[in-house]
């Protein structure tokens, strides 16, 4: 299982660590979870370097793709280079996007009409995008999910093992990740905000 977290220059570090931390409770399943990104080094929107495990055409061929967000979406949503290079297909891969990666989602043509979910600083280059913004944390539809907010990553995460490993698997990845004394609270919270959506 390939999984592709797409990770740009001012990326946020929320978005794409925390679905990597929880995708990764996977591995000993095989789940091969990947930084990718258009260059081999990026760096996030607090000036920390990261080294990536996977370029952009890795997404291509992964089983899920998820974007990440930034502060640099709205150049990179004009980026021709990058876009062409994304050639993704919702029939056979899991996409999802959260915050300022639903933006891309909709520029590539990959929401086709559907609702989504984003954070309130992108909200209004969505809607300008043709797309109809959800007050909610996570939407999907089939093979396509969106998430709105950093910490909304949980729910991609979850959504992702939920639909390729089933609920137990779901419910043990976010045990582990979540606060002591609120494990149960915390599990229940990520998997009623998936559960209509499996």
């Amino acid at each position: 299982m390939n999984i592709a977290i797409l990770t740009f220059d001012g990326f946020n570090e929320l978005d794409s660590f925390i679905a990597f931390g929880i995708l990764n409770r996977m591995k000993k399943f095989g789940w091969n979870v990947q930084i990718t990104s258009p260059s081999k080094k990026v760096t996030s929107m607090n000036g920390v370097e990261i080294e990536a495990q996977q370029l952009l055409d890795f997404a291509n061929s992964a089983d899920v793709v998820l974007f990440g967000s930034g502060i640099y979406t709205r150049d990179i949503a004009k980026d021709k280079k990058i876009l062409d290079n994304l050639n993704l297909n919702p029939s056979k891969q899991l996409i999802g996007a959260q915050c300022s990666g639903t933006l891309l989602l909709a520029k590539l043509g990959l929401l086709n009409n559907l609702p989504a979910c984003t954070d309130l600083t992108t909200k209004p280059w969505v809607i300008e995008a043709g797309v109809d913004v959800l007050d909610e944390p996570f939407v999907a539809k089939d093979n396509i999910a969106t998430a709105g907010g950093c910490m909304s990553s949980q729910y991609l995460a979850t959504w992702v093992i939920t639909k390729l490993a089933g609920k137990e698997a779901a419910k043990n990845a976010i045990y582990y990740v979540a606060p002591v004394g609120e494990k149960e609270e915390t599990v229940t919270r990520s998997l009623s905000a998936v559960s209509d959506f499996i």
